[in-house]
This record gives structure tokens, sequence and C-alpha cells, in this order.
């Protein structure tokens, strides 16, 4: 059976609310759907709480995947939307960041690279850096360098100016320079003892 069958047939076990195909939906993605989850949360438990209500909304749509696009990516943009509720539910409780903050400038920096840094960093590095990163900041930095959306779209997702994403864009770049200037000369440090 090729790979489009076996889908075909995990589709219409979980629309026909079976739960043993539900089973294997949810652990056929839950890797890439809590990595996916993980990017837009504080912690690994928050994390989890996005994943869980996400597949709830996926179980409870799955009818509506017409299979066009990869079913993947259709569950990928529920957690994803899924998340960017949840951070609207919570905006109230965290800072949020507008334009009319001092915009602060990317400070350039010739030796330290986007490429050099993702080939020296374990990819738990660099999600506990931008875990640190304010609520703001951590998703529209996420949405934008690790999801692909561009400012207009963020702006309309997280009912922001563009201007707004680009700022917090550009201060998410900043603050993430600085702490992986750290962890790096930390890394360096425990290397030459």
């Amino acid at each position: 059976m090729d790979k489009k069958t076996k889908e075909q047939k995990l589709i219409k076990g979980c629309q026909a609310g079976k739960g043993k195909y539900q089973q294997m939906l949810y652990e056929l993605y839950y890797g890439k759907m809590f990595s996916v989850c993980l990017r837009y949360s504080r912690s690994r438990e928050e994390a989890k709480d996005i994943l869980h209500e996400g597949y709830m909304k996926v179980f409870a749509g799955i009818g509506q995947y017409k299979g066009e696009g990869s079913l993947e990516g259709w569950i990928r943009r529920i957690m994803v939307n899924t998340a960017i509720n949840h951070y609207h539910k919570n905006k109230k409780l965290k800072d949020t960041f507008s334009i009319e903050e001092e915009y602060d400038e990317v400070a350039e920096n010739d030796h330290l690279t986007e490429e050099n840094v993702i080939q020296q960093m374990a990819y738990d590095d660099l999600l506990q850096i931008i875990r640190t990163l304010p609520p703001a900041y951590q998703t529209v930095f996420s949405l934008y360098a690790i999801e692909g959306y561009n400012h207009r779209e963020i702006a309309e997702m997280l009912q922001i100016s563009e201007g707004t994403s680009k700022s917090n864009l550009a201060k998410a770049r900043k603050k993430l320079q600085k702490q992986v200037q750290v962890l790096l000369s930390q890394k360096a440090q425990f290397q030459n003892v």
C-alpha cells in the first residue's frame, strides 16, 4: 500500500471517529507538530496544551480536509493557528510591543552569520534561546523566520500593523544575536578547558 492510500485510509478512519486511527494519526505527526508548538510556547507544558488543543481541532475538522496539499501541511496550519489563538488569549497577561516604542537597529556582525550559527548550535539550544524572547517577539520571529510567513500575513494573523511586525522581528533578531554570541562564547570557553 502506497503512502497516499495509507493516508486516505487513516483520514477515513478519523472521519468515522475511530480511536485507533486517531491514535495512528496523532503518533505519525506527533514529533513534527510538537516541534511547531514548542516554537510558539514558553514551556514544554504549554506546547503540549497547544498540541492537544490542535489535535482536537484536527479530529473535529478532518472532514474539511480536501486532499489539496499535504495532510501534514494541513495539520501544521491548524497547529500554528491554534498557537496564535493561544497567544491572543494570553496576550492581555503578557507584555506586548508596538511600533511606538524606540526602534532598535539590528547591529551587523560580520563574523556571526546565520549559517555558521546554525551549524555550530544544536536545535535545542536555538529553541531555548528563542523561548527567552518576550511573547510578541517570539511569535513574530517564529512565524517569519521558521514558518515563512511575510509581514502582511503576520500582521493579519496577530492583528497588529506590518510596522509592528517588522519592529518586533528586528528587536527579536537583535536580542537573539546577543544571546547567541553569549552561548557561543560559553561553548568556546568550555571547549578550551
